[in-house]
């Protein structure tokens, strides 16, 4: 079932230096003449999912699949890469690029690197002192190392954060109920916001911290119940607003603007009624539910990658919907990532990449 596959995919972090897998809006360039390039790129093998993209400074762009490895597109061509390759894990939800241009992999189990020459898997933590926070230094951020849950080394709920030098384990402070492990893994890519705040978020939580202290977004914090139906964190963006957004596989999105939470999707009328929830339900048309991925155009329109009904766009005022019948291969949008040029590319269920030109989605890579 499509509701197995488990989307932690990175829309992160733009500072100096630093390209992630959420690319900074350059501004250069209008979508209209981006859209009139030559774009023949011949297609990606993946099959099951494109569920992270990077564009490197060495203009390389790399896929991350959901069970088929990574890929690297170059000079025309493909080179794919595996366990066999050195990856950690072929599941490969997050890539980033460091201040050094090494080329890291966040995997299903496991986190490994690419130094221009080889992958091979990172195997060494500082786990000395989990109480301390310094996201100053630290410039990526990456989930524990299992699938879900934490390792017997970390010992509690956290992320990984990396300064340029050593990996470093930081326990988040407000989850103390080791039982509860699974519920508070890092389920999304970390998210950058204003004012040097990091976002992160777990399957039943999204956690905010900016150097001195964390705000925490809960089912408790929101009110929510078995009744409301509660957090199932997919996804998680602040725009260039300082807006937050939260996408959850059951309850739609939810935004928090100026200290105040709501359910974007409910208010919109864009949810199933209660009755018809049950388990791992496919949604009907004209509903944002199970939201996989957000992103930002380059006009500030919000947009949403839903798991049973396409791409949505927020221009502002109005939401629109995009399925299959705007050119889509399939509704399930898994990644939104801007390009270096400010394009908008969606990385689909059945490994193809599209972007979205005059209304419609066309296949990219």
């Amino acid at each position: 079932m499509r509701i197995q596959l488990l989307i932690l995919v990175l829309m992160a972090s733009s500072s100096p230096g630093l390209l992630t897998c959420s690319g900074p809006d350059r501004g250069a360039d209008s979508l209209e003449t981006v859209a009139t390039r030559q774009t023949d790129h011949p297609k990606l093998r993946f099959t099951t999912g494109i569920r992270s993209i990077l564009e490197d400074r060495q203009g390389n762009v790399w896929f991350g699949s959901h069970n088929e490895g990574a890929a690297r597109y170059a000079d025309g061509a493909y080179t794919y890469y595996t366990v066999a390759d050195g990856l950690s894990d072929d599941q490969v939800r997050s890539i980033y690029e460091d201040r050094d241009g090494n080329i890291w992999f966040e995997c299903g189990e496991g986190l490994s690197i690419y130094d221009g020459h080889q992958i091979h898997a990172v195997i060494s933590q500082d786990y000395s002192v989990p109480e301390r926070w310094n996201i100053r230094n630290e410039s990526l951020w990456f989930k524990g190392d299992p699938a879900t849950g934490y390792s017997e080394a970390e010992a509690h709920p956290g992320v990984y954060g990396y300064d340029g030098k050593s990996l470093r384990y930081h326990k988040f402070p407000m989850f103390v109920d080791s039982a509860a492990g699974n519920q508070y893994s890092v389920s999304t890519p970390f998210a950058e916001g204003k004012n040097g705040r990091v976002w992160f978020g777990t399957y039943s939580a999204v956690v905010g911290y900016d150097g001195n202290s964390f705000t925490l977004i809960d089912n408790t914090t929101l009110g929510l119940s078995e009744n409301t139906g509660l957090l199932h964190v997919r996804s998680i963006y602040e725009d260039s607003r300082g807006r937050l957004w939260i996408g959850n596989n059951g309850i739609g999105v939810l935004l928090r603007e100026n200290g105040r939470t709501v359910n974007f999707s409910q208010e919109r009328g864009l949810v199933s009624p209660l009755g018809t929830r049950s388990g791992g339900f496919i949604s009907s048309a004209n509903t944002l539910e199970h939201v996989f991925a957000i992103g930002e155009d380059a006009n500030g329109a919000i947009w949403f990658g839903d798991r049973d009904t396409g791409a949505w766009r927020y221009d502002g005022t109005s939401v629109k919907n995009y399925g299959t019948g705007a050119g889509l291969p399939v509704p399930f949008v898994l990644q939104i990532y801007q390009s270096m040029e400010g394009e908008l590319w969606f990385g689909m269920e059945d490994g193809s990449v599209q972007r979205f030109v005059n209304e419609r989605f066309q296949r990219l890579f």
